[in-house]
């Protein structure tokens, strides 16, 4: 039986023919409506469900009578890794009167929600347990945004870590640098005299070419190493500073072709950027981080594509948000690795090749832009990058 909505019952005012007149109707149609999912179970043993809401089938997919028939339906569909805790402390709701557990519960279609989960024992007159009643809520959408904040807080934490490791390496890192080249020119003018005033005799014993070739090669190795480090370094600053750039009406597609201009250098003549840029409207944000987003994207892309290749860059736009797909047909993204790419110094380019810290902060980035990045990606045919980004967001105070 379906009921419309209607006005609590009281002494003024009379029910309408369309409430449930019996109270016990009308109990059970509050029990099924509630947003909690209210069961009972059988105090012992496999804790039996006895009665299930009606509005578990909302919630869950599965009927109550089907609940109420297995006796393990509960704890059968306790996410694994959630059970053992469960298990373990249950039977303190027999000292303690009442418990109450967060874990991922099973519904019909495979998925696991986060369910809060409210117990209390309930004792007849002689004090003896005569069964536990619980009510579950479903508080996913509460859980999402706990670990976004963490997330949030976690990169935050970060940042300020890799603002203090920037600037004790820089230091360092700028003196070797200098000395190196110095001392590059100083070996060019001893190895110079030694060449003109040393006999052959002399540079035979001393083996004297293979010093002069080793030692170039020594210095360009230690160039090469510290150039390396000046890159990270400088992925460190750009990850920990939030930047000149003011939240602002954006164009994304000028965006974009910044981007490519910054990295015209690294651009090899056999790489094609295929640009089919859609109409897209104006987007409140940071363009000069987003700027950044679109560099690792396309430097990614490029550096995926071992030689001659294609970069394609498609942009579009819904009543809801913009769109931004970065496509190559490079080597693409082994499945295993999928799970880490935006992970913190995670990258599966040779040693030397990445800092790890691109495409975390493209995430970062995205994410405080309310948006998210999707990836596809093949080995050997080529990976897909998308940016989306909402067109109403507010931005952070």
């Amino acid at each position: 039986m379906e009921f419309e909505d209607f006005d609590f019952i009281t002494s003024e005012a009379p029910a309408r023919a369309s409430e449930p007149a019996d109270p016990l109707q009308r109990l059970k149609y509050l029990v099924d409506n509630t947003p909690a999912i209210i069961y009972s179970t059988v105090p012992s043993g496999d804790f039996k469900m006895t009665f299930v809401s009606a509005n578990a089938l909302n919630v869950l997919g599965y009927r109550p009578a089907d609940m109420v028939a297995d006796p393990n339906f509960w704890f059968d569909h306790i996410h694994p890794d959630d059970a053992p805790h469960i298990f373990s402390s249950l039977a303190q709701i027999f000292s303690e009167g009442e418990k109450a557990y967060e874990y991922r519960f099973r519904t019909v279609d495979g998925r696991y929600l986060w369910m809060h989960d409210q117990l209390r024992l309930i004792r007849d007159e002689q004090g003896a347990p005569l069964e536990v009643i619980g009510s579950l809520t479903d508080i996913t959408d509460r859980k999402q945004m706990e670990e976004t904040l963490l997330q949030a807080q976690n990169m935050a934490s970060i940042g300020q870590l890799a603002a203090g490791v920037a600037h004790e390496i820089n230091n360092p890192v700028g003196f070797v640098t200098s000395n190196i080249s110095t001392l590059k020119s100083y070996a060019d003018t001893l190895f110079e005299l030694v060449e003109h005033s040393a006999s052959a005799e002399q540079r035979s014993k001393a083996d004297f070419d293979f010093m002069k070739e080793d030692t170039a090669a020594l210095l360009r190795e230690s160039m090469d190493g510290l150039r390396r480090v000046r890159d990270i370094v400088q992925a460190l600053k750009d990850f920990s500073e939030a930047g000149d750039s003011q939240w602002q009406q954006t164009d994304l597609h000028e965006v974009l072709d910044g981007a490519l201009h910054a990295l015209a250098g690294e651009l090899r003549v056999e790489v094609k950027v295929d640009k089919h840029y859609g109409k897209l409207p104006p987007l409140r944000g940071l363009p000069g981080q987003l700027n950044q987003v679109f560099r690792n994207l396309l430097l990614n892309a490029v550096q995926a594509i071992p030689g001659p290749g294609i970069i394609r860059i498609v942009t579009g736009a819904d009543r809801e948000a913009v769109h931004v797909r970065i496509q190559d047909n490079g080597t693409g993204i082994a499945p295993d690795n999928l799970g880490r790419i935006f992970d913190p110094f995670f990258t599966t380019k040779p040693v030397g090749s990445g800092t790890g810290l691109g495409l975390y902060l493209a995430y970062g980035t995205v994410s405080k832009h309310g948006g998210r990045i999707n990836v596809i990606s093949e080995p050997g045919k080529g990976s897909a990058f998308t940016v989306v980004l909402p067109l109403r967001y507010a931005e952070p105070r």
